[in-house]
């Protein structure tokens, strides 16, 4: 027998077919049913349609068969893996009997022990590691920076003839360093003393793995600070590895564990010889650059010099002939003319000969270039070519924007001996105080001018004012063509952007 929802006369009729839904509650509006009016009835099926609603009562216990059998065996399924949960959970009951039982087998005192000094070696080793990490970034500014970027010398501490030298003496000293770090080398002191659940081999073996990680922390940063190490920044180095070395024995001061003063002097003495080795790699880098810039400018002197004399001998050559065909024709006024451009002739070849064998020979000469360094600097040197603008055209390549405006150039006997008293009269005015061939002064022309008059006494042709033809053009174009709006440029947008 099936139900029906049998609704109240006073309630409104619901549509054909309508059962209410769960949940569902009448309007209070409606009123109450009569008394014991019942909401469902029993609902008898026709005789006629018997058999359609037992089809469908049969296709319905179908579908409820078919979900009984899916809740079933998603019920097998949850019991297994219940099954497994209880599995693991009596093996951990096990492991946890097991457990309770070695530590009832120690004692629970020294259980105890144990378990602080775990937990303390856990909290220094993170301190240790907190403070290493700090120290990596921290930026300590010494004397020695300072003193060097005001004056550019640095001081060695082991000084040694070359950087062969330097690599065998750090070589020594790493293999110190090797042999104290090896097991009971020396490198870390510690109190062996300890015992771990009353056993003293187990208290050593706690010092001894304790020790491997002070050690590795400080080999870290001693490691690093070598590998990253610049000259002009041994001092703020030696003072962070200081600073680790007393981390780790404040860190370590319970169980008197600390790095040995003679493996940290050594690890100190490693960073002084690669701040030495690293300035002396450098000095010899310079020292080679400087002396092939040497040769190529020799090369080009001594090439010019050939080229020259080579001119001069085919002039003279050719002045000789017509002298020896003017003699034949007996042209006396053309004999003497030609006699007088042959002595000038030779007269030249003299002086290239003189100017090849004296290498104290040359032009002095002083240039700036207010577009790319301003209008208070000046670069004073000499050259020895014949043609002393091919020196200066040179200077004019691509690395500067402009090209140098020449204030003097003037021939001397002894121009290498004026050059250094130049130098040595400016030397508190040198822009590279480090490398002394970049021959560079924070001084104006006017300024050059008077120690040049005083060292040579008079000076035939010196300009003060430099032409700086593009550099003033460029300023002047930066500075209409905003106007016309044919450009984007900005008068701050100069050559010296």
């Amino acid at each position: 027998m099936t139900t029906r929802y049998n609704p109240p006369p006073n309630w409104p009729r619901p549509p054909a077919g309508w059962t209410p839904p769960a949940g569902w509650t009448p309007d209070p509006a409606w009123g109450p049913p009569p008394p014991q009016w019942q909401l469902w009835v029993d609902e008898e099926i026709p005789l006629f349609g018997a058999r359609g609603k037992a089809r469908e009562l049969a296709a319905e216990n179908g579908e409820l068969q078919k979900k009984l059998t899916a809740w079933h065996a998603e019920a097998t399924k949850l019991q297994g893996q219940l099954n497994q949960r209880q599995g693991e959970l009596t093996q951990l009951r096990g492991e946890h009997d097991r457990l309770q039982s070695e530590m009832r087998r120690l004692g629970q005192m020294a259980a105890f022990e144990l378990e602080q000094y775990r937990d303390r070696l856990t909290q220094q080793t993170a301190e240790l590691e907190q403070r290493v990490g700090a120290l990596s970034q921290q930026v300590v500014v010494t004397e020695e920076t300072v003193l060097l970027q005001e004056v550019g010398v640095y001081e060695y501490r082991h000084p040694l003839t070359d950087a062969v030298a330097y690599q065998g003496k750090l070589a020594t000293f790493q293999d110190r360093i090797k042999a104290m770090a090896m097991k009971d080398g020396g490198a870390v002191q510690a109190d062996t003393r300890w015992t771990v659940s009353g056993s003293e081999a187990k208290g050593r073996a706690m010092i001894r793995d304790y020790s491997k990680l002070v050690l590795r922390a400080y080999n870290a940063e001693a490691d690093n600070l070598v590998r990253g190490l610049k000259p002009y920044k041994v001092d703020s180095a030696i003072e962070r590895l200081n600073k680790v070395a007393e981390t780790i024995a404040r860190l370590g001061k319970s169980m008197d564990i600390q790095i040995s003063n003679d493996y940290h002097r050594l690890r100190r003495k490693e960073l002084e010889l690669t701040a030495d080795y690293l300035a002396k790699v450098a000095e010899e880098k310079e020292r080679e650059r400087e002396e092939k810039a040497r040769l190529r400018e020799e090369r080009k002197v001594q090439q010019e010099i050939e080229r020259e004399r080579a001119r001069l001998e085919k002039e003279r050559q050719h002045y000789a002939n017509a002298l020896a065909a003017l003699r034949a024709k007996g042209d006396a006024e053309g004999v003497a003319q030609m006699e007088e451009r042959l002595a000038e002739v030779e007269a030249a070849a003299e002086a290239v000969d003189y100017r090849a064998a004296n290498v104290r020979a040359g032009y002095v000469y002083v240039i700036s270039n207010i577009g790319a360094f301003g209008e208070h600097m000046v670069k004073i040197g000499m050259t020895r070519r014949l043609d002393p603008l091919d020196r200066v055209r040179e200077l004019s390549d691509a690395s500067v924007p402009f090209n140098f405006d020449v204030h003097a150039l003037f021939f001397s006997e002894d121009a290498v001996g004026i050059e250094t008293q130049m130098h040595a009269r400016l030397a508190d005015r040198r822009v590279n105080l480090v490398n002394q061939r970049r021959e560079f002064f924070h001084v104006t022309p006017q300024e050059a001018k008077t120690h040049l008059l005083a060292l040579t006494g008079n000076l035939l042709q010196y300009d003060e004012v430099p032409e700086a033809l593009e550099y003033r053009q460029s300023v002047t174009s930066a500075r209409v063509e905003p106007v016309s709006g044919t450009s984007s440029a900005t008068p701050g947008d100069g050559p010296n952007a």
